[in-house]
């Protein structure tokens, strides 16, 4: 007898429409540019780090499902409408994180079926792998900006968003969950 076990479904807290979710995640990515600025800005060490902090994590949740919305969208990929809810790579964390990490409010962007059933095996794995790689760059894009403009506490930060950005790349590359083995599936590989 063959027992197959499958993933841990994504916990999905609501939806939103493709108008709404792109609307929500800009103004997140916007707010967080503007954190960015502020803390460059300000007199204040404490509340320069704490806006630096605050941007990153803005980037970190808002970057990844609009990722695969705009690369899916070039490669003629359609979408119904965005999920918001846990991470749908619950393994991709410690054990000590992971309850905290599936109770998050992450974007999730589901496919029109006809649309990726179309799409070309290629298309379907760079639209699939768009969303992780941007959680990795986007954020360190903004801490490293942040070191660049002199940011107080900003040189630690960008080691600590350096190593948070090569654990999910390497934590989703290792997942049978995440974007990366979904990419691989498209195109017919374990």
């Amino acid at each position: 007898m063959v027992v197959t076990i499958s993933p841990p479904r994504r916990k999905i807290f609501g939806r939103l429409s493709i108008t709404v979710g792109n609307a929500v995640q800009l103004s997140g990515m916007l707010a967080a540019c503007a954190l960015f600025a502020a803390a460059r800005s300000t007199d204040s060490k404490s509340a320069a780090m704490v806006a630096m902090v605050l941007g990153w994590v803005l980037l970190y949740f808002f970057c990844h499902a609009i990722a695969h919305w705009v690369v899916g969208r070039i490669l003629g990929i359609g979408f119904a409408f965005y999920t918001v809810g846990g991470t749908g790579n619950p393994e991709g964390y410690p054990a000590g994180l992971r309850w905290f990490f599936e109770h998050l409010p992450f974007f999730g962007v589901q496919t029109e079926k006809a649309s990726r059933e179309k799409a070309t095996p290629a298309a379907k794995a760079i639209m699939w792998s768009a969303g992780v790689t941007s959680s990795a760059v986007v954020p360190t894009w903004g801490a490293l900006w942040a070191w660049t403009s002199g940011v107080p506490g900003s040189k630690l930060f960008l080691i600590f968003a350096a190593i948070w950005a090569i654990a999910t790349l390497a934590s989703n590359w290792t997942s049978r969950t995440g974007d990366y083995s979904k990419a691989r599936r498209a195109l017919g590989r374990p």
